[in-house]
């Protein structure tokens, strides 16, 4: 058994990491989606309202709100496949919930991009409504959930600074249990 999550500011890759498990036929809990089908039963478009009802359930339901209802999907997950990937942790105490349950077959991976690259790259994916929420805000907003201390917590970083090619390749030399060209910053 494998439990690979994701940590990383918005617009770091997290996104295209899933995306290169799902072509590699590993499934992908993404713990966002919990978050916009909270928003979609509260009456709320999940693209203006994300980060508004993230915040409520973890205000609501403690820090591991998103965790918790995250946690049954992944071990139903699991029966039937040896490697998942849970993308988008947000916080320490989320990433120490998954340690505590999956022990050392856990690993964290934190993406890394500089500002000004995930601005560029949140602008052409269409998902996000930057005129209800500037990207400033929302780094601000995830570092608040503790983004910072899951990703110190990260047992790999991969900087994703390089064509898209040369990220997608990383990311599937990490879901192979390969090391990365960027060995130097394994944990």
């Amino acid at each position: 058994m494998r439990v690979i999550g994701t940590v990383g500011m918005p617009g770091s890759g997290k996104g295209e990491v899933a995306a290169v498990a799902r072509e590699e036929e590993i499934p992908v809990v993404t713990m966002g989606d919990v978050i916009r089908q909270e928003s979609r039963n509260r009456g709320l478009d999940p693209a203006d309202h994300h980060g508004e009802v993230a915040q409520a359930l973890r205000e609501e339901d403690g820090p591991l709100a998103i965790a918790e209802r995250s946690l049954p999907l992944i071990e139903e997950t699991l029966e039937d496949y040896e490697t998942i990937l849970v993308d988008g942790l947000r916080s320490g105490v989320e990433a120490e919930r998954f340690e505590e349950r999956f022990g050392e077959a856990f690993t964290l991976v934190a993406i890394e991009a500089p500002f000004e690259l995930r601005e560029e790259r949140l602008g052409t994916r269409g998902r996000d409504n930057p005129e209800t929420e500037d990207l400033a805000t929302r780094d601000e907003r995830e570092l608040g959930f503790g983004m910072g201390e899951a990703i110190d917590r990260a047992d790999i970083i991969i900087e994703n600074t390089d064509s898209l090619e040369a990220f997608r390749k990383r990311i599937r030399k990490l879901l192979a249990g390969e090391k990365t060209e960027q060995e130097g910053i394994e944990r």
